[in-house]
């Protein structure tokens, strides 16, 4: 017995049914071709921007960040760096030292990025740098720079309550020699001296990462891979740190607390685009109110994060800041630990010297 519906019947079904099939679609798309286009729900400018740097940066996040250990507990943040001793007035916290880079382009500003990533910024950052003026600083010669910072002082509790902006001078000395006494601070109508932290016998600190001079800064590698692979080596993470977040507060305070060569400065940006977890902040803001491009990295181990400022117009550095991102027994998320901004920046023949006064001492 045939079964029902095989055989050659079936075929000749199933061979007339795909005829209907071509037939119907055939007069489906005659019929699309008559309606008329669906109405077009076209965004404003505004609002296809915004979503498209939001997209971006939620792209660069993608990229880049890596899910933070489980099992570990969240770390004190770390606000100063080890080596360095500041007096009474100047310990609640030390704020970052800032400094801009003097820009010039073709047309006298740069390219505005819009829904770029923190990689596209960087190195529009980064060619803006290589092109800036800059004078070589002299071993003998001392890196001014004047500031609006704040820092968070400790509670008893462990938390940490925000610092109001004020004005800090600092100089720093250029010598590559070990010293004991590297710089002079101006704060709260005194002054201090800044002193390293040394081994009793010790003649100082030389010249290196963690007093890093003009002469030593020229002396990095200028390749930005080569350079991450020796800023790896010499970051010295905190106590429950990110590696990756060590090496892009060293590469913040490199280029916040230094002058250096143009071509130096340019390294360091690219490098910085290389680490893992970089993103772009659309709105960042410094100490002193001025809003700008970010350039971020946040630490998911310490639940903090740092951020620097760039101008909107010029890419200039602006400052940078670090807060928490999430809450906890050092405070709520978004509690400032660190802000500043640069008010002014020089290279100066003596201590107490401020741009234009000339040599001498108050």
């Amino acid at each position: 017995m045939t079964a029902t519906g095989s055989g050659p019947a079936r075929a000749r079904h199933e061979s007339g049914g795909a005829v209907g099939a071509r037939h119907d679609k055939a007069e489906y798309d005659e019929l699309l071709r008559l309606l008329p286009p669906p109405p077009a729900r076209d965004l404003a400018a505004e609002q296809h921007s915004h979503h498209k740097d939001r997209l971006m940066q939620l792209i660069d996040q993608d990229q880049h960040t890596a899910p933070a250990p489980q099992h570990e507990p969240a770390p004190r943040p770390r606000l100063l760096r080890p080596a360095l001793w500041m007096p009474l007035a100047a310990t609640a916290l030390a704020g970052t030292l800032a400094v801009t880079l003097t820009t010039h382009t073709g047309t006298g500003t740069a390219d505005t990025p819009r829904g770029n990533t923190a990689v596209v910024l960087l190195e529009q950052v980064a060619d803006v740098a290589a092109k800036s003026e800059a004078t070589p600083v002299r071993d003998d010669q001392l890196v001014y720079v004047k500031t609006l910072t704040a820092a968070a002082e400790g509670r008893p509790d462990g938390s940490f309550e925000p610092g109001k902006p004020h004005q800090r001078e600092v100089w720093m000395s250029q010598s590559a020699a070990p010293a004991k006494t590297v710089g002079l601070i101006h704060e709260n109508g005194d002054y201090f001296p800044i002193s390293e932290l040394v081994p009793p016998g010790s003649q100082g600190v030389p010249a290196g990462i963690d007093r890093p001079t003009y002469n030593w800064l020229a002396s990095l590698p200028t390749d930005p891979d080569v350079l991450l692979e020796r800023l790896y080596a010499l970051a010295e993470p905190a106590e429950g740190q990110e590696k990756a977040q060590a090496v892009f507060d060293t590469i913040g305070e490199l280029l916040a607390e230094t002058v250096m060569p143009p071509r130096n400065a340019a390294a360091l940006y690219r490098a910085a685009a290389k680490i893992p977890g970089v993103t772009r902040d659309a709105d960042a803001v410094d100490s002193a109110g001025r809003h700008g491009f970010g350039i971020r990295r946040v630490d998911e181990r310490a639940s903090t994060a740092t951020e620097w400022v760039f101008d909107r117009e010029d890419l200039t550095y602006l400052g940078e800041r670090s807060y928490l991102t999430e809450d906890g027994d050092a405070g709520g998320k978004g509690t400032v630990l660190e802000e500043t901004a640069v008010l002014e920046r020089a290279v100066v023949d003596a201590y107490r010297e401020r741009p234009g006064s000339g040599s001498g001492t108050e």
